[in-house]
Protein backbone atom coordinates (compact mmCIF):
# COMPACT_ATOMS: atom_id res chain seq x y z
CA UNK A 1 0.00 0.00 0.00
CA UNK A 2 1.35 3.65 -1.03
CA UNK A 3 2.00 5.44 2.02
CA UNK A 4 0.51 9.42 1.80
CA UNK A 5 1.21 12.19 3.82
CA UNK A 6 -2.97 13.95 4.55
CA UNK A 7 -1.44 16.47 1.70
CA UNK A 8 -0.73 13.80 -1.48
CA UNK A 9 -3.65 11.81 -0.12
CA UNK A 10 -6.24 15.31 -0.99
CA UNK A 11 -4.25 15.75 -4.63
CA UNK A 12 -4.82 12.19 -5.41
CA UNK A 13 -8.42 12.38 -4.67
CA UNK A 14 -9.25 15.89 -6.05
CA UNK A 15 -9.82 14.68 -9.76
CA UNK A 16 -9.80 11.11 -9.28
CA UNK A 17 -11.67 9.16 -11.98
CA UNK A 18 -10.83 5.49 -10.60
CA UNK A 19 -14.91 4.44 -10.79
CA UNK A 20 -17.80 5.99 -12.59
CA UNK A 21 -19.05 7.58 -9.72
CA UNK A 22 -16.95 10.76 -10.68
CA UNK A 23 -19.36 11.21 -13.80
CA UNK A 24 -22.08 12.43 -12.01
CA UNK A 25 -20.43 13.90 -8.69
CA UNK A 26 -20.56 17.62 -7.47
CA UNK A 27 -17.78 17.18 -5.04
CA UNK A 28 -15.46 14.36 -3.89
CA UNK A 29 -16.09 13.61 0.16
CA UNK A 30 -12.90 12.74 1.59
CA UNK A 31 -13.72 12.72 5.42
CA UNK A 32 -12.98 15.28 8.08
CA UNK A 33 -12.04 15.11 11.50
CA UNK A 34 -9.43 15.39 14.39
CA UNK A 35 -6.50 13.94 11.56
CA UNK A 36 -5.59 11.90 14.59
CA UNK A 37 -8.77 10.83 16.50
CA UNK A 38 -8.82 7.77 18.90
CA UNK A 39 -12.25 7.19 16.91
CA UNK A 40 -13.07 7.63 13.14
CA UNK A 41 -15.96 6.71 12.49
CA UNK A 42 -16.86 5.05 8.37
CA UNK A 43 -20.17 5.22 6.50
CA UNK A 44 -21.27 3.75 3.06
CA UNK A 45 -21.06 6.92 0.67
CA UNK A 46 -21.90 10.26 0.86
CA UNK A 47 -26.04 10.95 -0.04
CA UNK A 48 -27.32 14.29 -1.75
CA UNK A 49 -26.53 16.97 0.84
CA UNK A 50 -22.46 15.19 1.16
CA UNK A 51 -22.20 16.03 -2.71
CA UNK A 52 -23.40 19.29 -2.80
CA UNK A 53 -21.19 20.44 -0.20
CA UNK A 54 -18.45 17.93 -0.06
CA UNK A 55 -18.65 17.10 3.53
CA UNK A 56 -19.29 13.43 5.18
CA UNK A 57 -22.72 13.33 6.94
CA UNK A 58 -24.03 16.86 6.71
CA UNK A 59 -27.83 15.93 5.62
CA UNK A 60 -30.57 14.55 8.04
CA UNK A 61 -28.10 11.47 8.91
CA UNK A 62 -25.39 13.78 9.89
CA UNK A 63 -27.24 15.80 11.85
CA UNK A 64 -28.65 12.38 14.31
CA UNK A 65 -25.11 11.05 13.87
CA UNK A 66 -23.58 14.46 15.59
CA UNK A 67 -26.30 14.26 18.40
CA UNK A 68 -25.39 10.64 19.49
CA UNK A 69 -21.92 11.59 19.26
CA UNK A 70 -22.63 14.36 21.55
CA UNK A 71 -24.65 12.01 23.81
CA UNK A 72 -21.82 9.94 24.47
CA UNK A 73 -19.55 13.50 25.18
CA UNK A 74 -18.18 13.54 21.75
CA UNK A 75 -17.81 16.59 19.20
CA UNK A 76 -17.72 16.14 15.79
CA UNK A 77 -13.67 17.55 15.80
CA UNK A 78 -13.25 14.89 17.76
CA UNK A 79 -13.41 12.11 15.97
CA UNK A 80 -12.59 11.41 12.16
CA UNK A 81 -15.33 10.58 9.59
CA UNK A 82 -15.16 9.60 6.33
CA UNK A 83 -16.89 6.79 3.91
CA UNK A 84 -15.77 3.68 2.01
CA UNK A 85 -16.51 5.56 -1.42
CA UNK A 86 -15.92 9.11 -1.68
CA UNK A 87 -18.10 10.13 -4.47
CA UNK A 88 -21.98 9.91 -4.13
CA UNK A 89 -23.42 6.42 -5.54
CA UNK A 90 -26.58 7.49 -7.89
CA UNK A 91 -29.45 7.87 -5.85
CA UNK A 92 -27.95 7.45 -3.19
CA UNK A 93 -28.01 3.23 -3.54
CA UNK A 94 -25.55 0.83 -2.90
CA UNK A 95 -21.85 1.04 -3.81
CA UNK A 96 -21.18 -1.46 -6.37
CA UNK A 97 -17.77 -3.70 -5.73
CA UNK A 98 -15.72 -2.33 -8.15
CA UNK A 99 -16.48 1.39 -7.30
CA UNK A 100 -15.83 0.34 -3.68
CA UNK A 101 -12.64 -1.36 -4.98
CA UNK A 102 -11.55 1.71 -6.57
CA UNK A 103 -12.00 3.57 -3.36
CA UNK A 104 -10.35 1.17 -0.77
CA UNK A 105 -7.47 2.38 -1.16
CA UNK A 106 -8.04 5.92 0.07
CA UNK A 107 -9.91 4.85 2.80
CA UNK A 108 -6.56 2.47 3.74
CA UNK A 109 -4.71 5.76 3.43
CA UNK A 110 -7.19 7.29 5.47
CA UNK A 111 -6.94 4.55 8.35
CA UNK A 112 -2.83 4.64 8.25
CA UNK A 113 -2.59 8.53 8.75
CA UNK A 114 -5.46 8.75 11.60
CA UNK A 115 -4.54 5.58 13.36
CA UNK A 116 -7.69 5.05 15.38
CA UNK A 117 -7.69 3.06 18.31
CA UNK A 118 -11.27 1.95 17.74
CA UNK A 119 -13.68 1.80 14.57
CA UNK A 120 -17.13 2.52 14.01
CA UNK A 121 -18.70 0.89 11.10
CA UNK A 122 -21.87 2.79 10.01
CA UNK A 123 -24.23 0.29 8.26
CA UNK A 124 -23.87 -2.95 6.57
CA UNK A 125 -21.73 -1.80 3.08
CA UNK A 126 -18.60 -0.80 5.58
CA UNK A 127 -18.62 -3.33 8.03
CA UNK A 128 -18.49 -5.45 4.93
CA UNK A 129 -15.48 -3.96 2.96
CA UNK A 130 -13.53 -3.27 6.56
CA UNK A 131 -14.13 -6.46 7.93
CA UNK A 132 -13.79 -8.37 5.13
CA UNK A 133 -16.50 -10.61 5.64
CA UNK A 134 -20.39 -10.50 5.46
CA UNK A 135 -22.03 -8.76 8.38
CA UNK A 136 -26.00 -8.20 9.21
CA UNK A 137 -26.72 -5.44 11.46
CA UNK A 138 -29.42 -7.07 13.43
CA UNK A 139 -27.45 -9.59 14.36
CA UNK A 140 -23.77 -8.17 14.45
CA UNK A 141 -24.01 -4.77 15.72
CA UNK A 142 -22.32 -3.90 18.93
CA UNK A 143 -19.94 -7.01 18.73
CA UNK A 144 -16.31 -6.14 19.34
CA UNK A 145 -13.63 -7.19 16.62
CA UNK A 146 -10.20 -6.47 17.61
CA UNK A 147 -7.70 -6.70 15.32
CA UNK A 148 -3.86 -5.40 15.27
CA UNK A 149 -5.06 -3.66 19.10
CA UNK A 150 -7.49 -1.52 17.00
CA UNK A 151 -10.98 -2.44 18.09
CA UNK A 152 -14.15 -2.51 15.47
CA UNK A 153 -17.82 -2.65 16.09
CA UNK A 154 -20.41 -2.10 13.13
CA UNK A 155 -23.53 -0.16 14.12
CA UNK A 156 -26.72 0.67 12.27
CA UNK A 157 -26.17 3.36 9.94
CA UNK A 158 -28.13 6.75 11.17
CA UNK A 159 -30.46 7.22 7.83
CA UNK A 160 -31.88 3.43 9.15
CA UNK A 161 -32.63 5.09 12.39
CA UNK A 162 -34.49 7.69 10.50
CA UNK A 163 -36.31 5.07 8.50
CA UNK A 164 -37.09 2.56 11.85
CA UNK A 165 -37.13 4.54 14.85
CA UNK A 166 -37.63 1.17 16.87
CA UNK A 167 -33.69 0.46 15.81
CA UNK A 168 -32.29 3.81 18.22
CA UNK A 169 -32.76 1.70 21.70
CA UNK A 170 -29.82 -0.69 20.16
CA UNK A 171 -27.61 2.33 18.36
CA UNK A 172 -27.46 3.92 21.43
CA UNK A 173 -26.23 1.03 22.89
CA UNK A 174 -23.98 0.47 21.01
CA UNK A 175 -22.98 4.04 21.36
CA UNK A 176 -22.38 3.69 24.79
CA UNK A 177 -20.25 0.59 24.33
CA UNK A 178 -18.26 2.49 22.29
CA UNK A 179 -18.17 5.23 25.15
CA UNK A 180 -17.11 3.04 27.45
CA UNK A 181 -14.66 1.25 24.77
CA UNK A 182 -12.87 5.02 24.58
CA UNK A 183 -12.90 5.61 28.37
CA UNK A 184 -11.17 2.00 28.90
CA UNK A 185 -8.81 2.46 26.09
CA UNK A 186 -7.82 6.36 27.52
CA UNK A 187 -7.17 5.08 31.24
CA UNK A 188 -3.93 2.71 30.21
CA UNK A 189 -5.38 0.55 27.84
CA UNK A 190 -4.24 1.00 24.12
CA UNK A 191 -2.87 0.34 21.08
CA UNK A 192 -0.07 -3.07 21.38
CA UNK A 193 3.76 -1.80 21.42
Amino acid sequence: MKRYSWEELYAELSDCRRCRLCERRQHIVPGEGDPHADIMLIGEGPGQDEDRQGRPFVGRSGQLLTRMLEAIDLKREQVYICNVVKCRPPGNRTPEPDEASACIGFLRAQFALVRPKIILLLGKTASRYVLNQEVFIGRDHGRWVERKGVWMMPTYHPSALLRDPALKRAAWEDFQSVQAKWEELSNGGGREA
